[in-house]
């Protein structure tokens, strides 16, 4: 592992080749490198752009429903006995995720590029759901490629997708989760690159999208250091994400890296255990090389060939990183713990009975950590964890899991 510098400028990543030190970069078909090169240029100019700066505020505001709130956790805070805990809720934005956030900046860009026909992929489907959304709103046909296990699992957002006018398309092949239904977006993409944009819900893949992405779901963490200083008078000391490919954790801890004193933790899926074939830690259980564009930890076997992964919360079902995780986690700027299927289930539970709040699994990854950070951050220190999504869609894998009949 060749382990980058400190970087005295977080501004730099990535660099011009779209590289967060060792990791991202641009591993694409030849089809497809012209179309990549064309979504850079148009993502910069958009990016710098005022006008494309304030329509998007402008839907943030009236149709996802920003800021979202900053809510005081009091009766889990008062139950872990350590640190005060904020939830950002995330899954108070117009259909109940964070990944909104990025699918209105992508449809605007899709749009300004002249493109009539949107993919996508998704695994618990609120990526799918966004995505529908936004294409139901702009008018544009949209096809999501699914898992069919995802399909079984989340089908309320399946039954969403299919009411607001998009094409669910199963896929069947590898392990029938995020990782192939992403393989399968990738194959319509190369075969239809003259009228299709690839909405990516994750801050993975090949660049520009792993840094744009991320500057999409920055406003998570830009609108969280404006509130905490409000309601604290002061920066939190650590804010902390579940991460799957980690677009919401990256939206939060972004704005945050430069502020030495804050610590930042992201959450991995260890499902039956980090000892067993059945987890989705990369970054704990993997190592670096290639998938789906980008270069990042990914879950491999001796010969380099991408392991399955597994977690009872489809959102974190993949067996690969944002690359921007791996350069935090070699850097030591992140810390990367894990949450096996079973912690998460029991957080769930005690979120929904002590707040009123039922947490998505993959949100629930990130609070069953609550306890040890509540602990080593200590009483009077401040704690934000990104609340990313609602439970609503993970009802039936609870009830299943938990022995119970809907």
């Amino acid at each position: 592992m060749n382990v980058p510098n400190k970087p005295n400028d977080w501004s730099a990543y990535p660099d011009a080749k779209g590289r967060f030190g060792d990791y991202g970069g641009l591993y694409v078909a030849e089809t497809l490198m012209p179309l990549v090169l064309e979504l850079d240029r148009a993502y910069t100019e958009a990016k710098n752009d005022p006008s494309f700066q304030k329509e998007l505020a402008g839907y943030l505001t009236h149709y996802v429903g920003r800021p979202s709130p900053l809510y005081f956790a009091e009766r889990l805070s008062r139950r872990l006995g350590g640190a005060k805990i904020y939830f950002k809720r995330e899954e108070l934005n117009h259909t109940g995720a964070h990944k909104i956030n990025n699918c209105m900046g992508q449809i605007l860009l899709a749009q300004r590029m002249g493109k009539t026909r949107i993919i996508a992929e998704t695994g618990a489907g609120q990526h799918g759901v966004a995505s529908a959304t936004v294409t139901a709103r702009f008018g544009l046909p949209c096809v999501v490629y699914m898992g069919a296990v995802d399909v079984a699992r989340q089908k309320p957002n399946v039954f969403r997708m299919n009411l607001l006018g998009a094409e669910v398309r199963p896929v069947t092949s590898g392990a029938a989760t995020l990782k192939d239904a992403m393989n399968e977006a990738m194959r319509d993409w190369v075969t239809n690159v003259a009228d299709t944009y690839y909405m990516i819900g994750t801050a993975a893949g090949p660049h520009p999208y792993p840094a744009m992405v991320r500057d999409f779901q920055a406003v998570i963490g830009n609108e969280t250091r404006e509130q905490i200083q409000e309601l604290e008078g002061r920066l939190p000391d650590a804010v902390v994400a579940c991460v799957g490919g980690g677009s919401n954790a990256i939206g939060m801890f972004h704005p945050f890296l430069a502020d030495e004193t804050v610590k930042i933790y992201g959450v991995e899926a260890s499902g039956h255990g980090l000892e067993t074939d059945k987890h989705a830690a990369s970054l704990t259980g993997g190592r670096p090389g290639v998938l789906h564009g980008n270069k990042t930890y990914l879950l491999q076997d001796d010969d380099g060939q991408i392991l399955d992964a597994h977690s009872i919360s489809a959102g974190l079902d993949y067996p690969g990183i944002g690359p921007e995780h791996s350069f935090l986690h070699d850097i030591g700027r992140a810390q990367y713990l894990t949450c096996t299927d079973d912690e998460a289930l029991a957080a769930f539970q005690l979120c929904a009975e002590l707040e009123g709040i039922i947490p998505a699994l993959e949100s629930a990854h990130a609070i069953a950590k609550l306890p040890q950070l509540a602990k080593e951050i200590g009483e009077g220190g401040v704690i934000v964890l990104c609340l990313s999504g609602r439970g609503d869609k993970d009802i039936f894998t609870v009830a299943d899991a938990l022995g119970r009949t809907i």
